[in-house]
């Protein structure tokens, strides 16, 4: 191999996979990079096994084509210690390759590309469809910080994209709260479906760029590939069956509150300040026109209530929640005006942006009430 390739170009490349590199694997080889230069095109490939990813950049001069695995960490670290500079790549012997710059060069070892775990092949059965990138981008932002840590029920791991005939809906749950997501702006000619792991949601959502337009998605059983500008992504699918979500979003909770979304959130986190470290608890006293927010700590006698202009004319009722998890939700819905939808104490709340609102057809929230 041997090629010359503009510094800063090469760094923004193994930046954008690098967080596929495992910082311990039972696979030395997966410390490495892989590069596979084809004509004038480099492809960098990183993979920890459950997530594989890829990008390619266009070099300025191509010799000598070939396939290498480079040590990770010692790239990253200098490459990043380099100003913006043509370098020059080639291998030298059988094991070592140089890395030459302006006024320096560096000689590394390499491992035959032979070792790295081979590129995913989907079934024939995969789906495919194409995801407006910022739609994408939303959905899992909206929702995946509702998911699990739950060694027992894998699939609560993830988010869950329930593919139907008109519509697509993100879904994430940690058994207390529930959020989906639906977007109008994906379709399949048949219901699909499949469970994305939280830590390749995470990076699919920091990594597409604000001036990515679509994302393909190609997905079967086992695996998903995310296709956007010169980047591939392979992920691991969650297996397992999802909960049958749409059984617990309640359809009768008539006593409806609509509030200023910033004011409750602001005053949740206030009166929170005294609520008991260990259950976080707060309680909502709803009455006409009138949200009450109290919360206290009996083992160090402090207390907290603020009262709250709403809309509201609802029977009276009393429902206690865990603050943070409120928090959490508030936190995330991007509007002005929420709604918040009850039963009555010991049934679960709906949240949802006011109709007035461009989300209120995308984001509902579904929050267990908790006892102090």
């Amino acid at each position: 191999m041997k090629l010359v390739i503009s510094s800063s170009e090469l760094l923004k490349g193994i930046m954008t996979v690098a967080k596929a590199i495992p910082s311990k694997s039972a696979l030395p080889i997966l410390e490495n990079f892989l590069f596979d230069l084809k004509g004038n095109i480099l492809e960098i490939t990183a993979s920890d096994s459950e997530l594989t990813m890829k990008t390619s950049i266009e070099v300025e001069n191509a010799e000598e084509e070939g396939q290498i695995a480079v040590p990770a960490k010692h790239l990253m670290d200098l490459l990043k210690e380099l100003p913006d500079q043509p370098l020059s790549i080639k291998t030298v012997s059988e094991t070592s390759f140089e890395f030459c710059w302006a006024n320096g060069a560096s000689t590394l070892p390499y491992f035959p590309a032979t070792d790295y775990p081979p590129f995913t092949n989907m079934e024939e059965n995969a789906v495919s469809l194409d995801f407006p990138a910022q739609s994408l981008v939303d959905g899992i932002s909206s929702t995946i910080y509702a998911t699990a840590d739950d060694e027992i029920r894998p699939t609560m791991n993830g988010i869950f994209f329930d593919i139907d005939t008109e519509s697509t809906t993100l879904v994430a749950s940690d058994a207390h709260k529930l959020i989906c997501y639906t977007t109008k702006d994906v379709s399949a000619s048949e219901k699909a479906s499949f469970i994305l792991h939280k830590k390749p949601a995470a990076i699919l959502r920091s990594i597409i760029g604000k001036t990515t337009e679509n994302v393909s998605i190609v997905f079967d059983t086992k695996n998903a590939v995310f296709k956007f500008d010169n980047t591939i992504v392979v992920c691991r699918l969650v297996m397992g069956k999802y909960p049958r979500y749409r059984d617990v979003i309640p359809q009768n909770n008539t006593n409806i509150m609509k509030i200023d979304r910033l004011q409750l959130l602001n005053s949740v986190r206030r009166v929170s300040v005294c609520a008991n470290k260990g259950s976080n608890h707060i309680k909502f006293s709803l009455s006409s026109n009138s949200l009450e927010i109290t919360a206290q700590d009996l083992g160090f006698s402090i207390a907290a209530h603020e009262k709250v202009a709403c809309e509201y004319d609802g029977e009276d009722l009393g429902i206690g929640f865990k603050s943070t998890f409120m928090i959490e939700i508030l936190s995330n819905i991007d509007c002005n005006e929420i709604v918040l939808k009850f039963a009555d104490g010991t049934r679960p709340a709906v949240i949802v942006p006011s109709e007035e609102e461009e989300l209120s057809e995308k984001i509902c929230g579904i929050l267990m009430p908790s006892i102090a």
